[in-house]
């Protein structure tokens, strides 16, 4: 049995965007969708590190050549679309963690969300919770994933973790830990040896 399991956030448990949410910010700040979102995430990397989030949105505005309208409305939206979760996820997290597995989170996020986390019942279970804009490092840097193994007061070998993004797994991998590209909830399930409870 797999002990100690670290997931990602947003792409795992949590969900990015969606499609609406895209064009309503974009909508907010009143620029094209396209070059809104470029700028966004090209921006993004340090406001992971722990940038302001002021700042962050300062450095957007001014990589498009514009000044946002209503910029407390724009942030509040973006906060609010990234702060849905996966009912699928946390039911499995719950199991896991009524198994006595040894749960930890390892994500790219900004402090204006870690509140919204950090408030959620199911987030008990985790007995460490990373964030890149707290240890000042980003996936799929190594020092990240030592990092996690650090606080978790184990060996990277003795790590399995979940994310969506292959760059990030190969990168985990790359300090030993045991790592797989998250599909789906059924997918750990099968991976970690897990099964729903029947009643």
């Amino acid at each position: 049995m797999t002990d100690v399991i670290v997931f990602d956030l947003y792409g795992v448990i949590a969900h990015p965007h969606s499609e609406q949410a895209e064009s309503d910010i974009a909508e907010l700040a009143g620029v094209p969708k396209e070059p809104f979102w470029e700028a966004y995430w090209a921006c993004r990397p340090e406001y992971d590190l722990g940038l302001d989030g002021g700042a962050y949105w300062e450095k957007v505005a001014r990589r498009l050549g514009t000044q946002f309208p209503d910029l407390a409305t724009l942030t509040e939206t973006d906060v609010a679309a990234l702060s849905h979760s996966d009912p699928e996820m946390v039911t499995l997290v719950e199991d896991l963690a009524r198994e006595g597995r040894t749960l930890g989170i390892l994500s790219n996020i900004v402090e204006d969300v870690v509140p919204v986390w950090e408030k959620q019942e199911w987030m008990k279970h985790f007995s460490v919770r990373t964030y890149s804009c707290r240890i000042g490092v980003i996936k799929p840097d190594p020092r990240a994933y030592e990092a996690v193994a650090r606080e978790l007061g184990v060996a990277t070998e003795q790590v399995l973790f979940f994310d969506d993004r292959e760059e990030n797994v190969l990168a985990a991998r790359s300090v030993g830990m045991a790592a797989e590209v998250f599909t789906s909830a059924a997918q750990v399930r099968e991976v970690v040896g897990t099964t729903p409870p029947t009643w």
